[in-house]
Order: structure tokens, then sequence, then C-alpha cells
């Protein structure tokens, strides 16, 4: 299997390698000419679906004069303005998007160009929410039809909802109807939370923020306003003496959230560290106190980077402090030594069981090895 595909600048050509990759290919057309046995086919594009369809959708609302009001009464709409649309912020953000979907579906060879147009049957949510946050849904891989499709994106997004700490009380930003509907705002607000819950590292274009209008649908009519939405925060809230913005550990960010946020980190960490020590046949429940005495990291360490740590280095069965604090600073040395930049992080705050000080040093193998 040889997957292939053309420029983004240029008719999109993606090779029928297997099922997936060619529903991906839902809309397309087969080519008239392939090479080898790989099917070619091309997007059948339409012209700037999705940016002029809201785009246009005020100037509807506007001018429609056989609109049956009451069918919508008690309705808002949010629709971005056209002029944000063109924002080149906003296009740096959806490049940006499509990017990080695409480089960690890189395995499953899925490959998206649109956001609007390749997320709203689910099938991408569905490998996002598998892959990055380890949950398995027994569900049909491709769904066909609208109703099929509705329900598979019910079953993920109520699973990314929990994932992402959505109250049913709380206002949110997107839902199932507003994604299968293609609407970019709801889906842009939904990866972004994803990325930010899955990839806290991810540097997405800071400070994006755009125009929307929100029509309201009553008895007297159709009434409208412009907001600001914020899709990303300012990240230049701070910065050092070199005037360069200062960006603030992910674990400390993530240690700000709710507890929610927080124990979906931990439960992916946790599962990343016992898939590589079933082989030792340990398991892992409690993250702060068994890492405590430095043992399973040395262990974790060297499953990971491929070397055997001699005995008599470390203590295996420590009995004091010092032993353990022994064995943590051999575990932080061996990091360095291997790339692993890991400042402010003291072997001490480890023995003591700081939660912060022991999801850096596990985060960092979890990034460096996650999609090894």
């Amino acid at each position: 299997m040889r997957p292939c595909r053309a420029s983004r600048h240029q008719n999109s050509a993606v090779c029928a390698a297997d099922k997936k990759e060619l529903f991906l290919g839902r809309r397309l057309r087969a080519s008239d000419s392939s090479a080898d046995s790989c099917q070619q086919v091309s997007k059948v594009t339409e012209p700037s679906r999705g940016g002029e369809m809201e785009a246009a959708a005020f100037e509807y609302h506007k001018k429609e004069e056989a609109l049956e009001v009451e069918s919508f009464q008690g309705e808002k709409r949010k629709l971005i303005q056209p002029t944000s649309l063109k924002d080149p912020k906003l296009e740096n953000l959806k490049q940006a998007l499509v990017d990080w979907i695409n480089k960690t579906l890189k395995a499953e060879h899925i490959v998206i160009q649109s956001l609007e147009e390749d997320l709203y049957d689910g099938l991408v949510l569905h490998h996002l929410l598998a892959r990055l946050g380890n949950v398995k849904l027994d569900m049909e891989e491709i769904a066909l039809t609208s109703s099929s499709q509705l329900r598979k994106l019910e079953a993920v997004m109520t699973e990314l909802d929990k994932i992402l700490g959505v109250e049913d009380s709380c206002p949110i930003k997107w839902d199932v109807k507003l994604i299968h509907n293609k609407d970019l705002l709801a889906t842009i607000h939904l990866l972004v939370a994803m990325a930010k819950a899955f990839d806290p590292e991810l540097n997405l274009p800071p400070n994006v923020k755009i125009d929307v209008v929100i029509v309201e649908v009553s008895k007297s009519g159709i009434k409208s306003e412009v907001q600001t939405e914020v899709l990303t925060e300012d990240s230049n809230a701070g910065s050092d003496s070199s005037g360069y913005p200062k960006r603030e550990d992910p674990i400390e960010q993530l240690l700000k959230l709710e507890a929610n946020k927080v124990n979906t980190v931990k439960k992916a960490i946790l599962h990343f560290v016992n898939q590589n020590m079933a082989t030792l046949g340990l398991q892992v429940a409690d993250m702060e106190k068994q890492f405590a005495d430095g043992v399973i990291l040395l262990l974790l360490i060297g499953q990971l980077e491929g070397f055997f740590i001699p005995l008599v280095d470390f203590h295996l069965t420590p009995v004091n402090d010092a032993e353990m604090l022994h064995n943590v600073t051999l575990a932080l040395d061996l990091l360095e030594d291997i790339g692993l930049q890991l400042p402010n992080i003291d072997p001490q705050d480890i023995v003591s069981q700081d939660v912060a000080a022991t999801l850096k040093v596990l985060y960092a193998l979890f990034r460096k090895h996650k999609r090894n």
C-alpha cells in the first residue's frame, strides 16, 4: 500500500489505497488517467463552498422575502462576517488545524483538506478520539447516510464532550447538528478545544478573533447584531527580557484546568506507561506514589530507549529516601543524556510525590514516544 496525494494548491489527488482513504474522497470523481493500478480521484470543488456559503448567509436573511419566519422563531444563528472569512489569521488557524489532524492520523493514512467538508460525517473525529483519547467506540467505520452520520457524530461527540469537560448547563460553541451542517465556526471551536486538551504544546496561531453576526428570529421579525468571537487566546501576555513571548509549561497550564481535564491527560499517560511496561509484568495505577522511588521510571526509560540499566547502578528495592533520591536523580540524568530537557525539576520533588514534577517527566517521554 502506498498512499499518494497531490499539493493542496493543485486539484487534490488521493490514492484509493484502502477503504478509509477512498472514503475521504467521498465527493471525489475518478480521474480519466491513472498510473499503475492506483486509482486517482480528484475533488469536485464548488466555488468557495463553506466560506462563501457562510459569507452569503447574512445577505440571504436580509433579502429572502419568502422566508417562513414562524418555522424559525426563537432560533439563533451565528454566522461569520464575510470580511473575517478573508482574515489571514483565520486562514492560518484553519491550516494549522488541518496540518495537526493530518500529522495525528498519518499512521492511519487519513488526509483531510477542508475542515468543513471532511469532518461533518464523524469519521475523522472518530479516529481522532481513538488516537488521542484512547477511546474505542463499537460503531460502523463509514457512515454513508445522513441518519447514520448523525448517529456516529452523536456517539463520538458525547465522548468528546465528557473529555473536554462540557456540561449540559454550560453554553457550548458546537453541537452535533452544527458539525454535521458543516458549520465552520463550530468546527474550529471544537478542534481548538481538542488541541488544547490533547496536545497542549501545539503552537496554534494566537489571538485569532473574528466578527460574527448573531441572527435571531422572533415574531417581530429578524434581529441581528455583530459581535467579536475569540478563537484562540493571546499568548503574548508575558515576555522575557529579550522581548520574545514567554510560554508557560504545558503541564502548569493543564493543572490550572478542571479536574476532569487533568484526569483525562493522566489516564492517557498511564495507558502509555502500562502499554510499555506490560512486557515486564508491571502495572501502574497510582502515578505519584509508584514513580516516587524511581524504579519504574528507570525501567520505563530503558524500555522506551532500548537499553538495559545494570542493577548495580540503582536500588531495585529502595528502603529510604536517600536510595529513592539516587534512583530518581539517575533517571533524570539519563533523560538529559537522551536529549530531553526538563528544567526546574528537582529529583526531590518526584520523591515527595509532587504531581506537577511527575507529570512533566512522564509527559516528556509520552510526547517523544507516543507516535513512534
